[in-house]
């Protein structure tokens, strides 16, 4: 069941007004296949905007011990000195297929996340991309409770990439060595911003009508009442959410097509995923709480956000607000 609001087809005629600045880029990876997924994303949004890319792999020995099996003290040393060596030449032949593209490569020790931050925190990185597994279950992303770490913590905008991409969207992959025939380009013709109407509704819009005015894309503003049955016949709480949706669009928007204003009644998480399949929508922009609110929100918490995440057949912005 759903309300909607919506002129597809019509035009607004205006000057852009919010420039979309994306000077830093992070890329983390840890080398799996579904790491290096989101790594042409990465590559295309710095083409986009012209930004520095910031490629991190972090080696603990956690990660390595496990990776092992497990093994003696001594003999840790050298397994330990044989991943460094291994992940320095990983790191080059990613960095081989940058052309063009201003980037830099780090190689860090120690407790993830805290490396990851601090090279947010030094290189004042505005985006994050990272690629997802399409495990289920919590905390199930790539790098782990990383992962999870990065979409509660981090400051800035974050960009995954999942497993169940569609072809439609899906980017070329960056060949070996540089291989590649073409740089990869982003286009962004649906843009689907699933808000809970919350405190950082408002911001959590804005990002998503710059990326429309950038791309001139259509843009969808999407809200999901789960709890629907003491609505009854009042359509009070109906045109007030549909009002409220309406006035995230600055009036100064410079965007190429009038937003479709939706309400949706149901599961959220899947009907965030249907509306986006259904709209064939080549991004999902999300609302994060911060991590100290995150377990008082009943609205999109984190288990809701992961099952977006990991199932959408588009790449997914996380906001935080």
């Amino acid at each position: 069941m759903a309300l909607e609001v919506k002129e597809p087809s019509a035009v607004i005629e205006k000057n852009p007004t919010h420039a979309l600045a994306v000077k830093n880029v992070l890329f983390a990876t840890d080398f799996s296949a579904a790491s290096e997924a989101a790594l042409p994303y990465a590559v295309a949004l710095c083409r986009r905007f012209g930004s520095t890319l910031h490629m991190v792999h972090v080696l603990s020995e956690v990660n390595v011990l496990m990776a092992t099996g497990g093994v003696d003290y001594v003999s840790m040393g050298t397994i330990y000195e044989d991943a460094n060596t291994e992940a320095k030449e990983r790191m080059e032949q990613l960095a081989a297929n940058l052309h063009g593209i201003d980037h830099h490569s780090y190689l860090r020790h120690g407790e993830v996340w805290s490396n990851l931050a601090g090279v947010m925190r030094d290189k004042e990185v505005d985006l994050i991309v990272l690629g997802t597994h399409g495990r289920t279950g919590f905390g199930k992303l790539l790098l782990g409770s990383v992962a999870e770490d990065i979409l509660r913590h981090a400051r800035c905008p974050a960009l995954t990439v999942g497993p169940r991409i569609s072809e439609r969207v899906k980017l070329p992959e960056l060949g070996a060595g540089g291989a590649q025939l073409a740089p990869p380009e982003l286009e962004l013709r649906q843009i689907v911003c699933a808000t809970n109407l919350d405190s950082n509704a408002l911001a959590v819009a804005s990002d998503a009508v710059r990326l429309a005015e950038e791309f001139q894309a259509r843009l969808t503003l999407l809200h999901v009442m789960e709890d629907y049955a003491k609505l009854g016949n009042r359509p009070g709480p109906i045109d007030d959410s549909l009002q409220r949706l309406q006035n995230l669009v600055p009036s100064d928007a410079a965007l190429a097509y009038v937003p479709e204003v939706l309400l949706e009644y149901g599961s959220v998480a899947s009907t965030i995923l249907k509306v986006a399949a259904d709209r064939e929508a080549d991004l999902l922009v999300l609302g994060a709480h911060a991590a100290a609110d995150m377990l008082r929100s009943t609205h999109l918490p984190w288990s809701t956000a992961h099952q977006v995440i990991v199932q959408a057949h588009c790449p997914v912005l996380t906001i935080r607000g």
